[in-house]
C-alpha cells in the first residue's frame, strides 16, 4: 500500500540480533508496517533502511529516529554487540528524511514511557502516588544491561544515556564474591552485564555447575524453561541468584537517581523473568538497603511487556523535537 509523501515517520530499533523497522503517525506507531531484519544480512544499517523503503512502496518519511543498543555521542553511534557505526548523515542518505535523530535504545524506552497501554506494563512493586513531573528510571536486561533515567523538564522529556551494564557487580555476600570471582577470571571484569543478560544467566548456571563440582551448560532459554516445567532445580537456583542481583542492581541505581515516577524493567529478559521475580526475591534485594529500606517503598517497579515500545518511543521524540 502506498503512503502519502512527506507525512510519516521512520522509526527503527536496532539490537544486537535484529532491526525492526515501521512507520509512525505523531506518536502512534502503524502496527501493519514493523518489519523486522536480520542483522547477519546486510552489511550496514542503510542497506536495512533501503530494503524497508522499498518493501513499504518506497515511501518518502518526513522525519527519521533511530534508536541503536550502544553509546550515542555528537550524532554518531557505535553499536556494543554489533559491528555498525551509525550517524544523522547515514540516515539522511538512506531515508531522504529532512528531520533525523540518533538515541540510544535506553534513551528511546524512556520517551516512550506514557505513551504505553496500561496493559502492556506488568506491576511487580505497587507504583505509590506521585508528581508528574516525578522522574522515572528504565532498566533494559536483554542481550546486554543498561539503565536510563527520565526527567520531565519545562524543555521537555530529557532521558540522558549511560552504560550502566559496565560497572561492577555488587557484592553482599561470600556467594556475591564468588560469582564476581569467576565471572573476573573469564572476562577479566565483573560486570553487571556479564551476569544480568540472556549470556549472564548461562554464566550463573555454569557457575553454580563450579561450585556443586558438576559442570554443565544450558542456554538460557532451556534454563527459563526448566524454571517453568521445575525439572531442574539448578535452573531455579540459577534464575533465583539472577532475580536478586538484579533487585539489589535495580535498587542501587534508584537510589542514585530517586525515580519516583516509577521504575521499569524492559527488554526481553526482563520480559521472560517477569512472572518469576515475586517469588525468586526481587522485591526482598530491591529493598535491602539497610537503613533505607524503608525508604525503597517509594519506588514502584513495573515490567513492559510490549516489544515495540522502544519504536514508539522513538516516534514520540521526533514529535518532541518538533514542538
Amino acid at each position: 500500500m502506498a503512503h502519502p509523501a512527506n507525512t510519516l515517520s521512520l522509526v527503527a530499533d536496532i539490537g544486537g540480533t535484529n532491526t525492526r523497522v515501521a512507520l509512525a503517525d505523531g506518536r502512534k506507531v502503524l502496527s501493519q508496517t514493523i518489519r523486522r531484519y536480520s542483522n547477519s544480512e546486510y552489511p550496514g544499517l542503510e542497506s536495512v533502511l533501503r530494503r524497508y523503503i522499498a518493501d513499504e512502496d518506497n515511501v518518502d518519511p518526513a522525519a527519521t529516529c533511530v534508536a541503536v543498543a550502544g553509546p550515542v555521542r555528537d550524532g554518531r553511534a557505535t553499536m556494543t554487540n554489533l559491528d555498525w557505526t551509525i550517524d544523522k548523515t547515514t540516515l539522511i542518505r538512506a531515508t531522504g528524511a529532512e528531520r533525523v535523530a540518533l538515541l540510544n535504545d535506553l534513551q528511546a524506552q524512556g520517551h516512550a514511557l506514557g505513551h504505553i497501554d496500561a496493559d502492556k506494563i506488568r506491576t511487580v512493586i505497587p507504583f505509590p502516588e506521585a508528581s508528574e513531573n516525578a522522574a522515572k528510571l528504565v532498566i533494559g536486561v536483554g542481550t546486554g544491561f543498561n539503565a536510563a533515567p527520565v526527567f520531565e523538564t519545562g524543555a521537555g522529556r530529557l532521558v540522558t544515556p549511560s552504560e550502566s551494564g559496565h560497572v561492577n557487580l555488587p557484592v553482599q555476600t561470600e556467594q556475591d564474591m564468588r560469582l564476581c570471582n569467576y565471572v573476573a577470571t573469564a572476562h577479566g571484569f565483573p560486570s553487571v552485564e556479564d551476569v544480568l543478560s540472556g549470556r549472564g544467566l548461562e554464566r550463573v548456571y555454569a557457575w553454580l555447575g563450579e561450585e556443586a563440582d558438576d559442570p554443565r551448560e544450558a542456554k538460557a532459554s532451556e534454563i527459563m524453561e526448566a524454571c517453568a516445567q521445575g525439572t531442574d532445580a539448578r535452573a531455579t537456583k540459577a534464575a533465583t541468584v539472577f532475580t536478586r542481583m538484579l533487585g539489589s542492581v535495580a535498587g542501587n541505581l534508584a537510589l542514585i537517581q530517586l525515580p519516583f515516577g516509577g521504575v521499569y524493567l524492559v527488554g526481553g529478559v526482563s520480559q521472560a523473568f517477569a512472572p518469576y521475580l515475586g517469588d525468586y526475591g526481587f522485591v526482598e534485594a530491591f529493598r535491602d538497603k539497610g537503613r533505607f529500606a524503608g525508604f525503597m517503598s517509594n519506588f514502584g517497579v513495573g515490567v513492559i511487556e510490549d516489544d515495540y515500545a522502544a519504536l514508539t518511543g522513538c516516534a514520540a521524540h521526533l514529535v518532541s523535537l518538533a514542538n
